[in-house]
């Protein structure tokens, strides 16, 4: 049975632009449309938005389309979105993309070729286009931990990633704490974005210049929080504190400030978001702006299933959870600062 994508090699045009002419829902130019209409022809192609039309119910399908399954608050997010989709019978895909768009290109189009009742999208970035070809399907689509994208209509939700970020800031620059790098994911990602906003939010309602020298942008990986730490340390004066934009670069970074022979918190700070489950440590350790990483996944499910069964509000919802401040060793205790940036503890606090 020929696929969409077929259609697309068989017309030399991408799977999105044969979505557009099935669903006459963006402008083609008369060529291309020609090709494509040519190609579905001689393939015998069925478009799934036809298709849909034929069953007479659903197939029970729903998919989760998230970023990095290994990383334990994805693990979180999926119990969320899992328990929520039992309760209501129906059972679900899980597609894992690495943040790669080709991939996430390669799940859409099996998705909807399977004819699933509606996705759950972690976005691999800031694209309308891929939102836009669901809907052009007729599935419902939520969008999950990036904020709303320019151009498209479509229900989020999410964490509170600015305020996140602005009260680990606030909370070291309490410690005493001026010079604190920044150790963030790709400006490509909202997520990633927000954390920055507010970090430097922080910083300017305190008074303190933004750093360029003290903010980096990585992958949201151990490797790159170690890399992105040890090039923190090599600033002349180093930082005193630094922040990770997620838990996997706050423990890259551990590493990395461990491996110069620097311990954390007595020479110097180290906060980040979501942490490290407690059953996964002997120690509770980072402090951390915690997502309600289950919380996500049961309200975008929850809210994937009223808009698919017709009792989701009219307007799309952009749900904002809060983050929660969990305060631990690797902050540490009020410092005095000196001159050539390092520290020594006052015993307070």
């Amino acid at each position: 049975m020929p696929t969409m994508a077929d259609v697309a090699k068989r017309a030399g045009v991408s799977s999105i632009t044969v979505s557009r002419v099935i669903a006459n829902s963006a402008p083609v130019s008369e060529e291309t449309r020609k090709r494509v209409v040519e190609a579905i022809e001689e393939l015998g192609y069925v478009p799934n938005v036809l298709a849909r039309s034929f069953r007479s119910k659903r197939t029970g399908l729903l998919a989760l389309v998230l970023s990095n399954i290994i990383n334990p608050f994805w693990t979180t997010v999926t119990r969320g979105v899992e328990d929520v989709v039992r309760e209501h019978g129906f059972h679900l895909i899980l597609c894992n993309t690495d943040e790669i768009e080709g991939n996430q290109e390669e799940y859409l189009n099996m998705l909807l070729q399977k004819q699933v009742d509606g996705i759950i999208l972690v976005p691999a970035k800031p694209s309308p286009e891929p939102i836009q070809h669901i809907q052009d399907q007729g599935t419902p689509v939520v969008v999950l931990d990036r904020r709303r994208i320019p151009g498209v209509e479509v229900d989020v939700v999410r964490g509170d990633s600015d305020g996140g970020a602005y009260q680990l800031v606030e909370l070291l620059l309490s410690l005493g704490h001026q010079r604190i790098a920044m150790l963030n994911g790709p400006s490509t990602t909202s997520t990633a974005v927000d954390r920055l906003t507010g970090y430097s939010r922080a910083l300017k309602d305190a008074r303190i210049r933004v750093n360029p020298d003290l903010v980096y942008e990585g992958e949201f990986s151990i490797q790159s929080g170690y890399d992105m730490a040890q090039a923190a340390l090599r600033v002349e004066p180093p930082p005193t504190a630094m922040v990770g934009g997620n838990n996997f670069i706050t423990l890259g970074a551990l590493r990395g400030i461990r491996d110069v022979g620097l311990h954390v918190p007595e020479d110097i700070a180290l906060v980040g978001f979501d942490g490290i489950p407690d059953h996964l440590m002997v120690d509770p350790f980072f402090t951390s702006s915690i997502q309600p990483a289950y919380e996500m996944g049961r309200r975008a499910m929850q809210l994937l299933i009223a808009r698919l069964e017709g009792h989701a509000p009219a307007e799309f919802q952009e749900i904002v959870l809060p983050t929660r401040l969990v305060i631990s060793k690797s902050s540490g205790q009020r410092i005095n600062s000196r001159p050539d940036g390092h520290h020594s503890s006052d015993g307070s606090g």
